[in-house]
């Protein structure tokens, strides 16, 4: 099975490849197609449902999958939320990843207007977070990561097209 990752961040590529290790996985830069910092479930469902189109359209693929991380409000706090869609071309299917209460100062900023990705780069000094353990791994300690937190994100959506359950 070849499959398309409408992104070209690696964190994203190896979220898909170890959902599913026999597979043929390559990113292809796309646009979600919403803002840098997606607000709730339907803007980043939306971006995901665009990355996987839009990744399948890009060559001879099986399937396309995109993944998008964005923040959700629930009782006056912000959440970190994870969504992925896969498509085959005939239909779009969604599964959710893991949410996190983000904390009050991130929160602020985001708030303002800043993105998460940048803001927790300054939060820890660094740069790349994103790229690698994402704020998913830095506020849990390191007891999931941003890849296994997108990792299960991409098991939901994927789950018709392996399953004979749906």
């Amino acid at each position: 099975m070849r499959i398309a990752v409408g992104s070209g961040n690696p964190v994203k590529r190896d979220a898909v490849a170890a959902a599913l290790p026999d597979a043929t996985v390559e990113s292809v830069s796309v646009a979600s197609g919403v803002p840098e910092q997606p607000w709730g479930d339907d803007e980043t469902i939306e971006g995901a449902r665009n990355r996987a189109e839009r990744a399948l359209d890009a060559g001879e693929y099986d399937l396309g999958v995109g993944l998008e991380g964005g923040v959700a409000e629930r009782d006056g706090d912000l959440f970190l939320i994870m969504w992925a869609a896969a498509t085959d071309g005939k239909r779009v299917e969604t599964g959710g990843g893991p949410r996190m209460r983000l904390p009050d100062d991130v929160a602020a900023r985001l708030r303002d207007g800043a993105e998460l990705g940048p803001v927790m780069d300054d939060l820890l000094d660094t740069s790349g977070v994103a790229e690698n353990q994402g704020a998913a791994g830095v506020l849990t300690g390191g007891i999931t990561n941003r890849t296994e937190a997108l990792r299960t994100a991409v098991a939901g959506a994927l789950g018709p097209f392996v399953t004979d359950y749906y």
